[in-house]
């Protein structure tokens, strides 16, 4: 899933060829679908794919939004429906399929992604077609960094975030020699980035980093290498299928019962793929739903949404599910507010709004970069749930708030310019 072999310029130039307008804040259209009996969101997720899951997910996430909407009566006056694209297709055909969704179908705006390397190619899509794109779960920190967009938002925590919500803990707990397992990807080049920072602050130490495509399925012979290296943890940045594949493996070979495992994020839909000897580690959480430390009180959003998601799906939500719901309930907040869907009025509704929602406390979209500040957890598996829940399978640790994790304002300002 890397898009390291393409030319960045080369796809921007794609981008603007294929739909026809230029860079910088775009034109609305005038009244692109205000005579539609639906008003339509555009929506990206992968069906297929080492993703497939946490699309899934994202999905169920969105659904229960436009629920809550359009049990309200819909808004700007029309019902509201989400039109399914699939994420997994090139980059560099993301420009045309977007174009199809907003010119053909009379998309509003754009929402979903797993994937950073497509969360990229959508956004730099949106930009030129004048559309918002909510980008629900990707976590490259180009997105909200180097290649910002003032159409673009991000609901998921940067790579930045993870990071430095886990590494500092996870240097206590464990210790300073780190070896680095990193998917070739968006995504792993930001993680690798991330724990090279937190290293550098701490006095860590990166034995090694060791790059594995998104292909990959066989491990063994890394993993009988980084017995040798004797690291303090082995930190899993695979993600999806990949990192259940790499966990049976490492459980299978014994080496789970040597070194500890952890790493900077550990999704719910993986470890419930894993059997019960391969769940184990330190990870960091995004978001959960059976802790009073991610969900809030009695009677919170937090705890309605969890049994709203349970009545609906017969399972409880994960992050992903909540990045999903998220991303689908403010997009449509922000038209309703701004009783528009105009992109750059969209953007002004958004930033810096601060809202609550089903986690614990408030949050708001940093009008600087667009990213959604809102804290992160940290996280041990624990292998059989709870006697009184199966699915329970992390014990929550801690709470790390974002206005610590995340890159300030200054330092972001270097890289992202939204407004200058």
């Amino acid at each position: 899933m890397s898009d390291r072999g393409i030319s960045r310029q080369s796809f921007v130039n794609g981008v603007v060829a294929a739909t026809g307008m230029a860079t910088g804040f775009p034109v609305f259209i005038p009244n692109r679908g205000e005579a539609a009996e639906e008003l339509r969101i555009g929506v990206i997720e992968p069906t297929t794919g080492i993703y497939a899951p946490s699309g899934e997910s994202e999905r169920n996430g969105i659904a229960l939004a436009l629920d809550k909407w359009n049990a309200r009566g819909g808004v700007l006056g029309r019902k509201v429906v989400s039109v399914p694209e699939e994420e997994n297709i090139q980059p560099e055909d993301c420009a045309e399929r977007m174009r199809k969704l907003v010119k053909e179908v009379g998309c509003v705006a754009l929402l979903g992604t797993v994937d950073s390397t497509i969360s990229l190619a959508v956004s730099a899509a949106a930009q030129a077609l004048g559309v918002a794109f909510m980008c629900s779960g990707g976590h490259a920190d180009a997105l909200t960094g180097k290649d910002c967009r003032p159409t673009t938002f991000r609901v998921s925590h940067s790579t930045w975030m993870e990071t430095h919500a886990v590494g500092f803990d996870m240097a206590k707990r464990f210790g300073k020699k780190w070896y680095l397992v990193v998917p070739d990807t968006e995504y792993g080049h930001g993680a690798e980035a991330g724990y090279r920072d937190v290293a550098k602050r701490i006095g860590a130490t990166i034995i090694a980093s060791e790059w594995f495509p998104s292909t990959a399925t066989e491990f063994k012979a890394s993993l009988l290498n980084i017995e040798r290296t004797a690291p303090d943890i082995v930190v899993v940045l695979l993600g999806g299928t990949q990192f259940v594949r790499y966990l049976e493996q490492a459980t299978k070979i014994g080496m789970v019962e040597k070194l500890p495992l952890g790493g900077a994020v550990a999704q719910l839909e993986a470890v419930n793929a894993l059997p019960r000897e391969a769940r184990v580690g330190y990870w960091g959480v995004e978001w959960y739903y059976n802790s009073p430390l991610c969900i809030g009180p009695e009677e919170s959003l937090g705890r309605r949404f969890v049994a709203d998601y349970y009545k609906r799906f017969g399972l409880p939500p994960s992050a992903r599910s909540v990045f999903g719901y998220v991303a689908m309930d403010r997009v449509l907040w922000a038209m309703s507010e701004a009783k528009s869907t105009n992109a750059a009025k969209l953007a002004r509704e958004l930033e810096n709004t601060r809202f609550h929602s089903v986690f614990d406390g408030t949050a708001y979209f940093r009008s600087e970069d667009h990213q959604l500040m809102w804290p992160m957890w940290l996280g041990e598996i624990r292998a059989n749930g709870t006697s009184q829940d199966p699915y329970d399978l992390f014990n929550i640790l801690g709470r790390e708030e974002a206005s610590v994790i995340e890159q300030s304002v200054a330092e972001k300002s270097k890289v992202c310019r939204l407004h200058s």
